[in-house]
């Protein structure tokens, strides 16, 4: 039996690998620079008063936190990281199959449509940015008035504010865009294809030391937690690479080749479907979506003062959406039913845009028992549907880990701090970033070692 193992003791040898790996860790480590500026006008002594109240501890916040490396805490310029670029790749690919002129566009010329919707998306992401940041800041700031009874940012449009709240749009605004900007130039001059994902990847990385220390905090509970925290760190990640791996292969018969005056017999083949293949898209969107209501009533307390009973909604609401505290059961509920539904919903528009019938009929493949074009495609969406109901369920306990592990220490008698949220947080959707992303980025090392002639052959009897 032959096994082959990559060249990885070459890694550093190969001058092009080596110089994409370097510019990789500059890039990474000016845009953890970058995290650290703060947006202008921030109040740093109500910021920090906010950070050790009960409600700046929020899951919720401590999920945005998560996910921005730490610049949601901190109000940075870069609080927002790139995911309004990624909201708005998801909205342009949600459109698609609704508007027929951009399905023709997709079927015609793929290539070309492809561009256009890089450069949509990049138009787009401004817009999603700028709503963002006006969200946020009006998140943060109903949650401060609640719990230390002063905003953190004067923000808004009156005669008074409006020039400062101009130039903190713009600001975090701009902070967007560098940071998908950043991770651009990783794609095109260091990893290929993986910089807005080790954009993401660093941040989350970033928490772990402040995590382990509040871990440690607590002298009477700190070795069963170190303990616990272990275990459900190695559980999540043995799930995570189960489902993320997890194929249902349908067998396919492909033409035989014609060899001169001969015709090759049928080859037998497989399409390959996976169980999860929409990825950590469902968490984010369904926590976006679920951010909505908790901003619209930061802006009704705003546009409505005077009113005592909205402004009571108002605080409740906020507290509801925002998943403060980890005993909020309605909030991760709903948290849960969201992912498993959008899971749903946004694997079958990414199926539908494969078109696997129209391209398998193409080809002359053909799947046993089954009727080429539409009939194929409807077979294939049935299956992918099946499949997919484990996945949307995993994704959805992901979701409700936090929320599952807090149930579970009140069994010991033990109830999660903010810090141990945070950590619960990112051993589960943080996880499942790090997983995916650090499996993405040792295969398109190991390829580049391949592409180089980097590879040794061991043969093992």
């Amino acid at each position: 039996m032959k096994t082959t193992f990559s060249g990885w003791r070459y890694l550093w040898k190969s001058e092009d690998i080596r110089r994409k790996l370097i510019v990789t860790l500059a890039l990474l480590a000016l845009y953890r620079i970058a995290a650290n500026v703060p947006a202008p006008g921030v109040d740093q002594a109500i910021l920090a008063l906010f950070r050790e109240s009960s409600g700046g501890s929020g899951t919720f916040i401590d999920f945005l936190n998560l996910l921005s490396g730490g610049t949601v805490s901190n109000f940075s310029l870069l609080s927002m990281g790139v995911y309004p670029y990624i909201t708005a790749q998801i909205i342009l690919q949600l459109l698609i199959p609704i508007i027929p002129a951009l399905q023709r566009k997709m079927e015609e010329d793929p290539r070309e449509a492809r561009r256009w919707q890089e450069k949509w998306t990049y138009y787009l992401a401004v817009p999603m940015a700028a709503l963002s940041a006006i969200g946020q800041i009006g998140l943060f700031n109903s949650l401060s008035n609640q719990y230390v009874g002063q905003p953190i940012l004067q923000f808004g449009f009156t005669p008074e504010l409006w020039l400062g709240s101009l130039t903190v749009l713009v600001s975090m605004t701009a902070g967007t865009m560098f940071a998908i900007w950043l991770g651009e130039l990783i794609s095109e001059y260091g990893i290929r294809g993986q910089g807005l994902s080790l954009i993401i990847f660093a941040g989350i990385v970033s928490q772990l030391p402040g995590n382990l220390a509040a871990l440690f905090s607590d002298a009477s509970t700190r070795w069963f937690m170190l303990i616990f925290t272990l275990v459900v760190i190695v559980l999540t990640v043995f799930a995570i690479v189960y489902v993320q791996q997890g194929r249902r292969n349908v067998p396919v018969m492909y033409p035989g080749r014609r060899m001169g005056n001969r015709m090759s017999m049928p080859v037998k083949g497989t399409l390959p479907l996976m169980v999860n293949l929409s990825g950590m898209i469902p968490l984010i969107f369904a926590s976006a979506i679920l951010q909505f209501p908790a901003v619209l009533s930061g802006f009704l307390t705003q546009w409505f003062p005077e009113s005592e009973g909205l402004k009571n909604f108002a605080i409740s609401m906020t507290n509801f959406f925002s998943g403060t505290g980890t005993n909020n059961w309605g909030y991760w509920t709903l948290y849960f039913f969201m992912v498993v539904i959008f899971t749903f919903f946004y694997t079958s528009v990414l199926f539908d845009q494969q078109n696997y019938g129209e391209n398998l009929k193409k080809v002359g493949a053909t799947i046993p028992g089954v009727h080429t074009g539409a009939p194929t495609q409807k077979y294939l969406s049935t299956v992918q549907r099946r499949i997919t109901l484990p996945g949307a369920l995993f994704l959805g306990i992901v979701a409700a880990m936090p929320f599952l592990l807090n149930l579970l220490l009140g069994v010991f008698n033990m109830q999660s701090s903010g810090g141990q949220a945070g950590l619960f947080l990112v051993s589960s959707s943080g996880l499942l970033i790090v997983v995916g992303v650090v499996r993405d980025t040792f295969m398109n090392i190991d390829a580049e070692l391949k592409l180089h002639g980097y590879q040794d052959s061991l043969l093992v009897r």
